[in-house]
């Protein structure tokens, strides 16, 4: 509580900090306001539990072109936290601990979790990544949604959908491609048929 004014004097009236500003705190401190979102991740940023860390550090090198970035070591020899750059994205992962619940997609027996890589050739990203070990889901194929996409399965377990997008298409348009690539007795709109497209 600020002491009170001398006699005469009018008392000084407290400024409001500005809308945004940073707390008074940090400005006591002399320590400058930091970014909620700091550089250069994006708001949200995938973190994969995998079984080998160190194989998938090499993989993601040698598949994706990725470049790595912070190793933070763990116990028992196996890796924490480390992170890599694939294009403007990065990605994070870190060895299974199961005792403290963290378990690869290995231990669980598969994954819900797919990953989307958009690149400049698809099917030269499809290759280099099947020549670094990856097992293909998907051929390479031009897909109803204006993408040229194929799907892989990475040795730790996680499918990628790798694309090179080739087409601005309209809901109704990617509506008629999908009925026209339908197989045969296959009810029109049925996606089951193709996978999703991502976004």
């Amino acid at each position: 509580m600020p002491p009170p004014p001398e006699k005469g004097k009018k008392a000084k009236k407290v400024k409001k900090p500005k809308k945004g500003a940073p707390p008074p705190w940090k400005e006591i401190a002399g320590t400058p306001a930091a970014d909620p979102t700091p550089e250069p991740y994006h708001t949200v940023t995938v973190a994969l539990v995998v079984d080998d860390a160190n194989a998938a550090l090499g993989f993601y090198e040698q598949a994706f072109g990725a470049t790595r970035g912070e190793v933070m070591p763990g116990p028992a020899g196996k890796i924490a936290h480390a992170e890599l750059t694939i294009g403007d994205s990065i990605l994070m992962l870190s060895d299974e601990y199961p005792e403290m619940g963290s378990k690869s997609a290995k231990t669980l027996g598969g994954s819900a979790v797919a990953l989307h890589m958009y690149v400049e050739d698809v099917d030269a990203a499809f290759a280099k990544a099947s020549e670094a070990g990856a097992s293909a889901a998907m051929p390479v194929t031009d897909m109803f949604w204006g993408d040229r996409y194929g799907a892989l399965v990475d040795g730790a377990g996680f499918m990628w959908g790798v694309a090179t997008h080739k087409e601005d298409l309209t809901p109704e348009q990617m509506q008629e491609r999908m009925a026209a690539q339908a197989p045969a007795g296959a009810p029109a709109g049925d996606a089951a048929a193709e996978p999703a497209p991502a976004g």
